[in-house]
């Protein structure tokens, strides 16, 4: 008896483009994505920026020009980068990418109405924090 094969498409072929910065992601079922950089840091599922909890969500400014200046394997279902600004606590599993891929214009638009109705720009720096109380970052 053997395993049950998910429906789930996998990756077959992962760039990283540091000139466009973009992170290029080919799919199993012959999706291909090109995701900004941009829009990986500021959706990062890590704590650091989703929060603990609904509610809870970092509003990320001034990713416009991250890097990815690394970007290491998780097993056989994720990749972790390290992006110029530091964050590297985010792991981003395949049907995380595939979400962020599919989904990157109504994300943008998304993000666009956050910024917005927080007054922020979206390359205003980051504001200093001032004590953090989870204990992982």
């Amino acid at each position: 008896m053997s395993a049950p094969q998910s429906n789930k498409p996998t990756p077959e072929d992962l760039t990283v483009h540091s000139k466009s910065r973009r992170l290029e992601i080919s799919f199993s079922d012959g999706a291909r994505f090109l995701i900004p950089f941009e829009l990986m840091r500021v959706y990062s599922p890590s704590a650091e920026v989703q929060g603990h909890g609904p509610g809870q969500e970092t509003l990320q400014t001034g990713k416009r020009e991250v890097d990815i200046n690394a970007l290491e394997p998780v097993g056989n279902y994720a990749v972790q980068p390290t992006f110029s600004d530091g964050h590297d606590s985010g792991i981003f599993s395949w049907e995380y990418l595939y979400f962020l891929g599919s989904e990157q214009e109504q994300l943008w638009a998304d993000y666009q109405a956050r910024l917005q109705a927080a007054g922020v720009d979206r390359d205003a720096p980051m504001p200093e924090k001032a004590g953090h109380a989870c204990g992982n970052h």
